[in-house]
Parts: structure tokens; sequence; C-alpha cells
């Protein structure tokens, strides 16, 4: 019974961070109906450019407290994630909007590799060590059960940030407006809206999401590198696909699942195939999902068959 409460605690944690990266997917999928496949490597950016201004104010403030030292790197890291993200939507994919789909997934996938090249120029390709701010000593509210403040710290923000884009997105005028161009750009923009501009806003709170969610990672993992952003990534985009792709609550659902379920499968795997695969295969859950849903259920646990009328 440990076990598994520690791995649904794993599970959880991890999950969070999937959910926040999820939700730039489905965001920007539901308004344009494009897979952004770099909005990983603005995670990467997001990790990196924190850390950087973390050993920067140790340099010059050495006393600094940490909670201040964390809450000036985020600081730092979101706006240069928002602006990678408008820079991105503005000059890579608003010219592709009318284009073959094939063009703009393509180009996606070359931001990924510009962004990851650009990364590994500036911060080289070694790994890097994250400076845990937030303390990482564990503690054991159940017995056999331990939990860090740093894990504690990733889900409730996870938590709040989620609830605050749900209120952003149905309580307010963007949120109108964001919801009625992804209703159908072409009448929202005869109605007032300005399309573009909402666009680049989704864009641009994707790419802050992705830049929180990188320290949570790198602070969950003690590391940061140039290619972290690929793997967790892929993972969310799984997640937006379990949820059902364009659906905020079903990249939240999917998150969550998906750390579940991989954690789950982690301290389990090895009793499942009697040995002959250990938790290093982890990996390998989020991509059976993924097929799985491809196969039997394409539009997603949360999401809707949508049908084409002339």
């Amino acid at each position: 019974m440990e076990t598994l409460i520690q791995q649904v605690v794993n599970g959880l944690v991890i999950g969070s961070v999937y959910a926040l990266i999820a939700l730039g997917y489905t965001m920007v999928y539901g308004i344009l109906g494009l897979i952004n496949f770099a909005h990983g490597d603005v995670l990467m950016v997001g990790a990196l450019t924190a850390l950087q201004t973390m050993l920067f104010l140790m340099g010059v403030a050495p006393g600094m407290s940490p909670v201040v030292m964390l809450t000036i790197a985020l600081m730092v890291a979101i706006p240069v994630c928002m602006m990678i993200g408008f820079t991105m939507e503005r000059l890579a994919y608003r010219r592709l909007r009318n284009a073959p789909r094939l063009a703009p997934l393509i180009t996606a996938i070359g931001m990924s590799f510009l962004l990851q090249t650009l990364a590994m120029i500036l911060w080289g390709r070694n790994y890097h060590t994250f400076p845990q701010l937030i303390s990482t000593t564990p503690m054991q509210p159940i017995e056999g059960v331990f939990v860090t403040p740093v894990q504690i710290f990733i889900v409730v923000a996870s938590a709040l940030i989620m609830i605050g884009l749900t209120l952003l997105v149905n309580k307010t005028r963007m949120g109108r407006a964001m919801r009625a161009t992804a209703e159908n750009h072409r009448v929202a923009s005869l109605m007032g809206v300005d399309t573009n501009a909402v666009i680049a806003f989704t864009f641009v709170i994707g790419a802050a999401l992705a830049a929180v969610a990188g320290v949570m990672y790198a602070s969950n993992y003690g590391i940061a590198h140039y290619g972290m952003g690929f793997m967790p990534g892929l993972k969310a985009f799984t997640a937006a696909v379990l949820g059902g792709i364009g659906n905020m609550g079903g990249a939240m659902l999917g998150g969550i699942l998906l750390g579940l379920v991989e954690s789950l499968g982690a301290g389990y795997i090895e009793h499942l195939t009697f040995g002959f695969l250990n938790s290093s295969y982890q990996d390998i859950f989020a991509f059976i999902i993924l097929g799985l849903v491809l196969i039997f259920k394409p539009t997603g646990l949360l999401g809707e068959r949508v049908s084409d009328r002339a």
C-alpha cells in the first residue's frame, strides 16, 4: 500500500507538469488547428533562462532569499518565453494559416530544431545542475510515503494556474474572444474580434505556461539541458490527445492521468514483466496510451466528434 500511495503522489506531481504543457498545445490547436511541436522547446528555454538568472543572482546577491530568487527567475523566464511564442506566431505560423496542414507541421518541427540549436549554442551541450531553491528534504506524512516541499509546490502552483486559466477563458472579455475565434475565426472577425491579436495572445499565454512548467520540471529533477523539452513536450501532446485535443478540461485530465499511469507503471513494471523490464522503460506507457487512444477513441476522453457541413 505504501508503494501504491508513493507512486500516486509521484504521478500527481509529474502529471501536473504535463497538464500545464498540454494546455499550451490544446489552446493553440483549439484556435488554429495547429500542433505546435516547438512548444516543448519553449519549456526548455524557460528552464535555462531561469537557471541563468539564478546563477547571476547568486553571484551578485548570494544572501538573497530563495523564494525571492525563484520569483525573479520566473519573472525573467516568463517574458522571454512569451516573446518567443509571439515571435513564432508572427514570423513562422501567421503566413501559413491558409496553407495545407503539412506546411505548418513541418514548420513547427523546424522551429523545434532551431530553438534546440540556439540553446545548445548559448548554454552548451552539457547537463546543468538546477539550483534547489525550494527544499527537497523528504517529509513523511504517512509511514513509508515521502513527499518533498518542491513536489507540494508543483501540485499547488499547477492547480492555481489551471484555475486561473479556466477563469480567464470563461469569465473575461478576452476569453470570449478566444472562444469565438476557436468556433469560427472568420465570423468572429466579422463581429469585430481582432483574431490576429487573439491568436497571438493564445501563443503568448501558452508560452508563459511552458516557462512555468519548465522551471517546475527542472526543480523536480534538479537538471536542465538543451534537449530537456523534447520528451515532456511529446508526453504532454499525448496527454492533450488523451483528454481531447482542443479541450482545456481534457488537457488537464489527460495530463494527470498520464502522470499517474506513467508513475504506477514505473513502480510495478518489474513485477508485471517478471523482471524483464525495469523502471527505465517508463516512457513506453505514454506511447502505448497514444496508440490506444488514436485507435479506439481518436477524439479523446472529453473530445467531441465534429462533422463538416456543406
